[in-house]
């Protein structure tokens, strides 16, 4: 894409109050970016949805100043832009009415003839859930899909951590620019997945973590996969938005059951018997759904790695939790007499290894 071309589409973005929708309402009438941004009012005031104050802002040269500085970080930071009327940006996201007219990229995955699907939950996952999680991610290895998630505590973390665990390439949909990491505890997983996929969002680099984001991410998530994966709910939350999201966009919905006393499966219980997601209770029910290819692939039993390299200090806490059983984190620093900070980042090594599992409060244990 030439640098002029997407100067515009980045003002163009930056319109105060004018969405995607009207955007590309605005592209497909005078054109392109530019013609928009230099087309007479009067010709534009006649599109339908387009009022006074929508002619104010697009009339705002300050748009352009902002994307010029957009811009320079694009070049600089080695961010890659996914437009819509490009090649480039996501075919199933495409297809979406109010999908970005742009997306930032950073990362090394490619999207093209690839199977993506969207795993998302609770923030508060259970044992239950992280072990279906991670067992149903495992199963899915062979086929290579993409995981998408929203980066987020519970299941979305859950779900990035398995694909990596598997090789498989993974993406994170944020709800804010690159320069801001949310949650800031999530910073020791970004250079990982740089390694196996990347992150993605149609927010500029300096734009801050709002609550409203979280519909914006959450339509990515959803568009851009061919299913999306309900892991554990409760009757309200942002999981649920999303599953209304894909809905609407046509797509596959699955869900994990769970028994009805439990207050994060009454969620995914909900839109079983709706009728708004299919029941998931394993790998092969997504994949006999989506009529992924059954005769190729005969799936293996996942085995264990007998042998595993582990360092001094891995050893260490590996031997200290075989020893002792669970553990918190504050008691393997204690007894290890490592700092936190540096514990932390080992037992992560220590999970991608698959020697060592996270449980819920923050106790870990050997495998």
């Amino acid at each position: 894409m030439l640098e002029e071309e997407l100067l515009y589409i980045l003002a163009l973005q930056r319109v105060k109050g004018i969405g995607d929708i009207n955007a590309k309402k605005l592209i497909s009438h005078c054109g392109s970016a530019k013609n928009v941004l230099n087309e007479k009012k009067s010709k534009i005031s006649k599109i339908n949805g387009i009022g006074e104050n929508t002619l104010q802002f697009l009339s705002d040269k300050n748009n352009l100043k902002a994307a010029e500085k957009e811009l320079n970080y694009i070049k600089n930071n080695n961010i890659e832009t996914l437009y819509f009327l490009n090649d480039n940006y996501p075919k199933k996201l495409k297809h979406c009415i109010d999908a970005p007219i742009l997306l930032f990229k950073d990362g090394t995955f490619n999207l093209e003839n690839r199977p993506i699907i969207s795993v998302v939950g609770t923030r508060k996952i259970t044992s239950y859930g992280r072990d279906f999680c991670e067992r149903f991610i495992a199963e899915l290895a062979l086929y290579n899909p993409i995981i998408v998630s929203g980066f987020a505590y519970g299941v979305d973390i859950c779900a990035h951590k398995a694909a990596l665990k598997n090789e498989l390439t993974t993406i994170g949909v944020l709800a804010h620019g690159f320069e801001e990491i949310y949650p800031k505890s999530h910073k020791k997983y970004v250079s990982e997945m740089h390694k196996n996929g990347g992150f993605l969002t149609d927010f500029w680099h300096n734009d801050v973590l709002l609550r409203e984001n979280f519909l914006k991410r959450n339509r990515i998530v959803a568009g851009i996969s061919e299913a999306t994966i309900i892991i554990e709910s409760a009757n309200k939350g942002g999981s649920l938005v999303t599953a209304d999201i894909a809905n609407s966009y046509s797509r596959d919905v699955f869900a994990v059951p769970g028994r009805t006393t439990d207050s994060f499966s009454k969620g995914c219980n909900d839109l079983i018997k709706r009728n708004k997601a299919a029941i998931l209770t394993s790998a092969k029910d997504l994949v006999e759904m989506l009529n992924w290819d059954l005769e190729s692939k005969t799936p293996v039993p996942i085995q264990k790695q007998l042998f595993v390299e582990l360092d001094e200090k891995e050893q260490q806490i590996y031997d200290f939790l075989l020893k002792d059983g669970k553990q918190l984190l504050d008691a393997i620093s204690l007894n290890c007499n490592l700092p936190i900070y540096q514990t932390t980042t080992i037992l992560f090594n220590l999970e991608m290894k698959g020697v060592v599992k996270p449980l819920p409060g923050k106790l870990f244990e050997a495998i």
